[in-house]
C-alpha cells in the first residue's frame, strides 16, 4: 500500500495534467447524499463522482434530484456516475467495483445497521460510543481489503467511529483509511460562533483554532458545555495570536440547539467534503490548509493535520502545534470516556467500566478484548441484543429483568461518568 504523500503526489499529477479526478462514495444515506450535492455545488469539470452501492435503482433516484437541484443553481459541471450491485458485505464484490471505477479518493460513508441513530441510545443509557466499534470497522474493513487486494492508490477517508476503527485496522496490519471525518469539525465551528461574537471578528475563518480530542468530547462539549474533568488541548488565534480567552467559556458556549434526527449527517458530510476540497485546493492554489481529522496515520483519535503543496511535491503531516506524544495522551484519555481502554494487536479493548454500565442498563456481557476477525460476531450480538429491543420497544422489558434479577433499581442514566467504576 502506497503512503499518503505518495498518494497525494499521484494526485497532484492529475490535477496538474488536467485529467479527471474520480471520487468514489460508497454508499449513498444521508451523508453520501449530502457529500455528493456539495462536492456538485463546486462547479468544477474536472470532478467525476462515482457513487456506489447494491440498488442502482434507489441511488439513481438521489442522483436525479441533486442533478436536477444543481442545474437548478447553474453549478452542474461535474459527470456523476452510479455503480450499482456492489455488496459491502463482499469483498470481491468491492474489488469489481475498485477495478471498474479507479478512483483517486474513496469515502466510505456506508452503515452496517441503516435507518438508526443509534447514539442515541448509547449516549443516554452509557455516556459512551465506543460500544458500537464492532459495528462501525465491519463495512469499513471489507473496503480496505478489498483495497489492499486490487493495490488501490486512492485517498480513502472514513465516516464511522475512525478514531478506534482506523487505528483497529492498522494494528491488524491490514490496509487503514488515510483519514476519518467528522469529531472535532463538528466544534471548531460552534467555538468560532462564540469567540466571534466576543471579540467582534466578523470572518469567521479569520479566527484560527487547533484542537486535539476524540469523539467523546465532541458529544460532551456540545451535548453539555464540559469536558468531563479531561484537560483538553485548545489553541484560539486571531491574526496568528492567542487569544486571552477562558477555554472553559468556550466549551460551554458550544452547547448551541441543534436537530437531533438524520440533517445532524450535514455535519459529517462537510467533514468529508472539507477533507477532499482542502486536499485540491492545496495542491492547486500551491499552499498549506489545515484539517481536523480522526484516525490520522492509525493514530487513536483526532488530531489537526496539515496538507502542504507550497513545494515541488505534497505532504501532509501532523501539526505542530502539540508534540505528537502529549496530543497521543490526550486522546487516550479522551477516547476512555467512550468505553476504550486501547487497541493493539488486532485486539479493541473495552473499558470495565463500560462493560459494568452495559450490563446494569442491558443485561448484556460484552468481552472485554475484541479481536478483528471477531468482530462480525459481537456486532450481531449488539444488535440483537441492543439495538433490535430498543428500536423494537422491548427495552423496557430489559429493564425490568435486570431489576428483578439483582433485587435493585437501574442505574439512573448518566450516573455513572467517565473514570468511575461501579460493581456489576
Amino acid at each position: 500500500m502506497k503512503t499518503l504523500n505518495e498518494k497525494l503526489n499521484l494526485l497532484k499529477k492529475k490535477l496538474d495534467g488536467g485529467e479527471r479526478v474520480t471520487i468514489a462514495i460508497f454508499g449513498l444515506g444521508s451523508v453520501g447524499c449530502y457529500l455528493l450535492d456539495y462536492l456538485v455545488s463546486l462547479a468544477d469539470p474536472q470532478l467525476r463522482i462515482v457513487v456506489v452501492g447494491r440498488n442502482a435503482e434507489k441511488m439513481q433516484q438521489d442522483v436525479n434530484i441533486i442533478r436536477t437541484a444543481a442545474t437548478i443553481r447553474r453549478q452542474m459541471r461535474s459527470e456523476i456516475v452510479v455503480e450499482g450491485g456492489c455488496d459491502f458485505k463482499d469483498v470481491a464484490s468491492i474489488e469489481v467495483a475498485l477495478r471498474k471505477i479507479q478512483p483517486d479518493f474513496i469515502v466510505n460513508s456506508s452503515r452496517l445497521y441503516a435507518g438508526l441513530k443509534y447514539g442515541t441510545i448509547s449516549w443516554s443509557n452509557l455516556r459512551a460510543y465506543g460500544i458500537w466499534s464492532p459495528m462501525s470497522v465491519l463495512l469499513g474493513k471489507n473496503i480496505m481489503e478489498a483495497y489492499g487486494k486490487v493495490d488501490c492508490n486512492a485517498i480513502s477517508i472514513n465516516t464511522s467511529y475512525s478514531d478506534a476503527v482506523i487505528p483497529w485496522l492498522k494494528s491488524a496490519g491490514m490496509p487503514y483509511f488515510d483519514f476519518g471525518s467528522g469529531n472535532l469539525n463538528h466544534l471548531i465551528p460552534r467555538m468560532k460562533f462564540f469567540v466571534a461574537e466576543k471579540f467582534g471578528i466578523k470572518n469567521l475563518n479569520d479566527i484560527d483554532i487547533t484542537l486535539v480530542a476524540s469523539h467523546f468530547h465532541d458529544v460532551v462539549i456540545s451535548k453539555e458545555g464540559h469536558t468531563e474533568g479531561v484537560k483538553l488541548l485548545l489553541s484560539i488565534k486571531y491574526q496568528g495570536k492567542e487569544l486571552d480567552i477562558n477555554h472553559d467559556e468556550v466549551y460551554k458556549a458550544c452547547g448551541i440547539l441543534m436537530p437531533t434526527d438524520q440533517k445532524r449527517n450535514m455535519m459529517n458530510a462537510s467533514s468529508n467534503f472539507d477533507i477532499i476540497y482542502s486536499i485540491l485546493s492545496a495542491i492547486r492554489e500551491k499552499k498549506a490548509i489545515k484539517i481536523h481529522t480522526p484516525g490520522v496515520d492509525g493514530h487513536i483519535g483526532g488530531y489537526p493535520f496539515i496538507i502542504d503543496g507550497t513545494g515541488n511535491e505534497v505532504k501532509g503531516y501532523m501539526a505542530p502545534n502539540y508534540p505528537l506524544e502529549e496530543m497521543e495522551q490526550v486522546n487516550r484519555k479522551s477516547i476512555y470516556c467512550d468505553g476504550i481502554e486501547n487497541v493493539e494487536n488486532g485486539s479493541l479493548i473495552y473499558t470495565d467500566e463500560l462493560r459494568t454500565k452495559v450490563n446494569n442498563r442491558f443485561n448484556v456481557e460484552i468481552p472485554k478484548n475484541v479481536a478483528l476477525n471477531n468482530a462480525e460476531n459481537v456486532a450481531k450480538m449488539l444488535i440483537d441484543s441492543i439495538i433490535k429491543p430498543v428500536a423494537g420497544g422491548g427495552y423496557k422489558f430489559l429493564i425490568i429483568c435486570k431489576q428483578l434479577q439483582n433485587n435493585n433499581a437501574v442505574l439512573p442514566i448518566n450516573s455513572v461518568r467517565c473514570g468511575e467504576r461501579r460493581a456489576a
